[in-house]
């Protein structure tokens, strides 16, 4: 990354009348809480289960098939108590300083609750869940539970990796198991991620229908190529289809601009935090956002 392409990201901030952020993973990443890989930050809490387990990674431990819902169930209460307890990124506050100042929207594929410390609801869209939050496992009706009370409970009770039973979280309509809503095959689309889709939906039709030749700037950070079709491939349409939106993509990985994009995009490689917290200071120096 140079100083120059730094330059002209800046500049695409400070000119843009409305700026939409995808988060991705490697956002989180960058703040030390790597989920497709172990970090200390996660290992922290969750060493225990990786020297038994032996698996690559948290989200490995996450997702796989347990012998009993007591050990499943122990492996999720360390790993959304972590969420809670780990402190907000430096990241999310350098983007949330970026963005001081202007009507801003962020879809958020991420699941760890870091968005929502720093961006309120009404400016969020988490498309892939929460971790706060429980859901019946059928689910059997439409509401999520925010879970930090249970999970505090549940995890002093842990013991040798396995929750006693009768703190196993069930729905209280149907009696089933709960489970984290997170994506999965039982993921509830219910009233609260609907509302969120509203949401989305409703900022991009004010700037690209009620407020047409206004500049929208699309600022998508560490997202990667497992799930494309929800911020990477719409935002590459939104920029080639309407004139006055301009793409900017920050990776640590390389990143490649599609042919019909060119003139319209700038991607900038490298570590995340360090080019959050650099583009944070130009905007400062130049009195676009507040120290």
């Amino acid at each position: 990354m140079t100083e120059q392409v730094l330059d002209q990201l800046a500049e695409k901030v400070e000119i843009a009348d409305a700026i939409l952020i995808g988060a991705g993973s490697g956002l989180s990443s960058a703040a030390g809480y790597n989920h497709y890989h172990w970090m200390p930050a996660l290992d922290s809490y969750l060493r225990e289960f990786r020297e038994y387990y032996r698996f690559a990674s948290p989200f490995a431990d996450f997702y796989y098939c347990y012998s009993s819902p007591e050990q499943q169930w122990a492996y999720y209460t360390r790993y959304i108590y972590s969420m809670w307890h780990l402190p907000t990124g430096q990241p999310y506050l350098d983007l949330r300083a970026v963005l001081a100042g202007k009507d801003y929207f962020v879809l958020t594929t991420n699941v760890d609750g870091q968005c929502e410390r720093v961006f309120p609801q009404k400016r969020l869209c988490a498309y892939q869940g929460n971790m706060g939050y429980f859901q019946c496992s059928q689910p059997c009706h439409d509401r999520i539970y925010e879970n930090r009370d249970a999970v505090e409970a549940m995890n002093r009770a842990l013991g040798d990796m396995v929750l006693p039973s009768s703190l196993i979280p069930r729905c209280p309509e149907c009696g089933r198991i709960m489970v984290p809503w997170v994506r999965d095959d039982t993921f509830l689309e219910g009233t609260a991620w609907q509302e969120g889709v509203a949401r989305y939906q409703a900022f991009l039709r004010h700037w690209l229908m009620e407020r047409t030749g206004k500049k929208l700037l699309l600022l998508e950070l560490g997202v990667g190529e497992m799930t494309p079709s929800i911020i990477k491939l719409p935002f590459w349409q939104l920029t080639a289809q309407n004139e006055h939106v301009f793409y900017a993509c920050l990776n640590q990985k390389p990143s490649h601009a599609p042919e019909h994009l060119k003139g319209k995009s700038l991607y900038l490689q490298g570590d995340l935090a360090e080019i959050l917290s650099r583009l944070r200071q130009k905007l400062c120096r130049i009195g676009c956002v507040p120290e």
